[in-house]
């Protein structure tokens, strides 16, 4: 559901989100189309009704209407509530995805204090892990309809592994009108107690350090559950609703092109067709269309959080962490640069333009780019750019060598 567009302006070029106003998923015309078609049939009905059917009189009392609401319309502030308002909900919207529970930090603390390559290592770090994951399950099929909709039941939770059907009984037991997302968290803190007890965590220090952790990772689980709960108070959500549909339905009426022998101010031309007015309308309508796709990121639109991804690739890596890589290290060697103290790590050909003198402060002495030393991959299969090619300093001190010394 994330739309994704970061490699298509890494770099700034002339007119270079021009490329971006052509796409349709997770674009502003998916999100206002039904409206702007609806507004521009209901100016264009207004327009016929004026122009071809009213009598003489009432086209003057439709004129004197049609100045009123244009001059009125003005002083309704839409720019300052919508600002507010979209600056409040993607501030919410940022924070909603800082505290995204990830299981990174916990599962490095795992693999590293709670010991044991034996068949009951293995289980206990893999238990303790599946209860974290199990937690951040709970939370998140309670705000996110999409997760609800994966896994509308526990059976399907435990289907999913993320549960045994003996922890699902026990889960079931504890009657309490409250969501009981915590209490995988008192199994978590219960079994690593055991793990102390029996020497596989080593000290009370580790196992602090464990607790921490996951008392952090449990405070965001909360977090986006009171995110969901509660919410931008909703007569703010209304004024802000309020004035921008009353500010277009004033411009209905008031932004009419009149008859120009009337000799109304302002009115001299009869363009049929309100241009500014429909940009108008595309950018307050759309201003507040933004807001309603990112006050809750937790749904289904385009722009939407991945929060199955997100499930998905929390259980497989962190138990990858704690049972696959627990202890499987690689060889110990010396690094290729174990002699060497003033070392840069090569460059190829195509990025040599990117290696720059060190910035030793404003004042100090700039250092010519001659006296840099690069260090190129001679066998890149990139090309050189063209003042590599032209440039006569420019030698390979060891063709036999990957890599060596060039000077410029």
């Amino acid at each position: 559901m994330t739309v994704t567009y970061s490699s298509k302006v890494a770099n700034a070029t002339f007119f270079g989100f021009h490329r971006l106003l052509l796409r349709w998923r997770g674009s502003i015309y998916k999100l206002l189309y039904r409206e702007f078609v609806a507004f521009v049939s209901l100016y264009a009905a207004l327009s016929i009704v004026y122009r071809l059917i009213l009598a003489e009189n009432e086209k003057r009392y439709f004129e004197k209407v049609s100045l009123y609401c244009d001059k009125y319309a003005e002083q309704i502030p839409v720019t300052f509530v919508l600002g507010f308002y979209v600056t409040l909900v993607v501030n919410r919207w940022w924070n909603q995805f800082g505290n995204l529970p990830w299981p990174d930090r916990l599962m490095f603390l795992i693999s590293s204090v709670v010991h044991g390559k034996d068949e009951r290592g293995r289980l206990l770090r893999r238990t303790l892990m599946r209860y974290v994951n199990l937690t951040s399950l709970i939370i998140l099929r309670s705000i996110s309809r999409a997760v609800h909709k994966r896994f509308p039941t526990m059976d399907h939770v435990v289907e999913a592994g993320f549960m045994t059907s003996d922890e699902r009984t026990i889960y079931e037991n504890l009657k309490s009108p409250h969501l009981k997302y915590w209490v995988p968290f008192i199994w978590f803190g219960n079994l690593a107690a055991k793990t102390r007890k029996e020497g596989r965590i080593r000290d009370g220090i580790e196992l602090q350090l464990l607790m921490n952790e996951m008392n952090r990772y449990r405070s965001r689980c909360a977090i986006l559950f009171g995110y969901d709960w509660v919410g931008i108070p909703l007569v703010y959500t209304q004024v802000v609703t309020l004035a921008v549909y009353t500010f277009f339905f004033a411009c209905l009426i008031g932004r009419q092109f009149l008859d120009p022998t009337q000799g109304y101010p302002e009115h001299e031309l009869d363009l049929y067709v309100p241009v500014f007015t429909l940009l108008q309308f595309f950018f307050y309508a759309g201003w507040l269309k933004v807001a309603e796709q990112l006050i809750n990121p937790f749904g289904e639109d385009d722009d939407d959080f991945e929060i199955n991804w997100c499930i998905d690739r929390n259980l497989q890596v962190s138990l990858m962490a704690v049972d696959e890589m627990y202890m499987n290290l690689p060889k110990v060697q010396k690094d290729i640069y174990w002699n060497d103290s003033d070392l840069r790590p090569p460059y190829t050909a195509a990025a040599a333009d990117y290696c720059i003198p060190s910035f030793l402060g404003s004042a100090a002495d700039k250092t010519p780019m001659s006296k840099i030393r690069i260090r190129l991959y001679c066998d890149s299969p990139l090309s050189r750019p063209p003042h590599f090619e032209e440039h006569p300093s420019i030698r390979c001190l060891s063709s036999q060598m990957k890599t060596s010394h060039l000077v410029l």
